[in-house]
């Protein structure tokens, strides 16, 4: 079978579309033909390996995952002998390692039914970036119905997800985008788009309950400004050179024990009740994944480059191509 795999670390360059043995399924596995994936930020920053600091937990000289990608979507093909809530030709979508190959096996807990309604390449593009928003506006932002919610970086991959989710909860939602992406986070469900290229949302007079970062281009500090005296600021993406977001992060820990508003930082987890809550969402139309390019497996390399670029406009897709030389 064909996948994407990389020896060293490095840019898109290390990555190589190559021929690997076709797994097989252990007890709580199935064997999935992949149809689907879709990458994330994290995938390029394992693929580079920087800070180099981060390489004492990787792999020193090389990479111990060479195997990109987590979100993934496909059909089940055959089943592990203790595996129960799946069966062959059931189409399910979910999270398993180097799911930028032609069949993968994850774990039957990391994945959910896709719903009839949704595209495999939308199923694909769900899990990481829709767990982060979840988790960050449910969890850790604690949002209620009827809260003002401020989403800054509507229009990427975790934001088109949030700023549905966070409409989904019954909030009032403010998106913040680019002039290019502002009829699209409108579209989706923001009550009120703010263009960051004419306005700095840290600057008006609004004041917010929530405010979901999903870029970290502004310090804790001013986010603080427009927050309510209770108000919580969720940190769940930063700056693409690691010394800057290392240093928003620690202004955020030294700033939240001596004021009212708080500041919190997470990494999503992965969840079998948040994949069920993906799929009733994306069944019932209230969320719709935003797919902004779809790629061959075999155009892996373009595809991360574009990502790290850092202007997606939703999710970027991988598709293969198992009838196709």
């Amino acid at each position: 079978m064909k996948a994407i795999v990389y020896h060293r670390y490095g840019s898109p360059d290390v990555l190589q579309y190559e021929e690997i043995e076709k797994p097989a399924p252990r007890d709580h596995q199935v064997l999935l033909k992949v149809h689907a994936a879709s990458i994330n930020p994290l995938d390029w920053r394992l693929m580079r390996g920087k800070p180099s600091v981060l390489r004492l937990a990787l792999g020193l000289r090389q990479p111990r995952l060479s195997r990109p990608g987590r979100d993934v979507a496909g059909t089940v093909e055959a089943v592990g002998r203790n595996v129960t809530r799946f069966k062959p030709g059931d189409a399910v979508f979910g999270t398993c390692l180097g799911a930028l190959a032609e069949y993968v096996c994850p774990s039957e807990s990391s994945l959910a039914l896709k719903p009839e309604n949704v595209s495999f390449e939308q199923a694909a593009s769900a899990p990481v970036a829709a767990y982060t928003a979840l988790q960050g506006l449910r969890d850790k932002g604690r949002i209620q119905a009827g809260q003002k919610v401020l989403i800054n970086g509507a229009a990427g991959g975790v934001g088109t997800f949030a700023v549905q989710f966070a409409k989904w909860f019954e909030a009032d939602v403010t998106g913040v985008c680019s002039t290019r992406n502002v009829e699209r986070v409108r579209s989706i469900g923001a009550d009120r788009v703010i263009d960051y290229t004419r306005e700095d949302f840290t600057k008006n007079r609004q004041r917010y309950d929530l405010i979901l970062d999903c870029v970290g281009n502004h310090p804790p500090a001013a986010c603080r400004r427009v927050l309510s005296r209770k108000g919580r600021c969720v940190i769940a993406g930063g700056p693409k050179e690691f010394w800057s977001m290392l240093s928003r992060v620690l202004e955020a820990l030294m700033l939240s024990p001596f004021v009212s508003q708080k500041f919190v930082m997470f990494i999503a987890k992965g969840s079998h009740g948040d994949l069920d809550i993906m799929h009733e969402c994306m069944k019932t139309g209230k969320v719709t994944p935003v797919i902004d390019r779809s790629y061959r497996l075999r155009e892996a390399r373009e595809a991360i480059r574009y990502l790290e670029e850092g202007h997606a406009r939703g999710k970027i897709v991988i598709t293969m191509e198992h009838d196709n030389p």
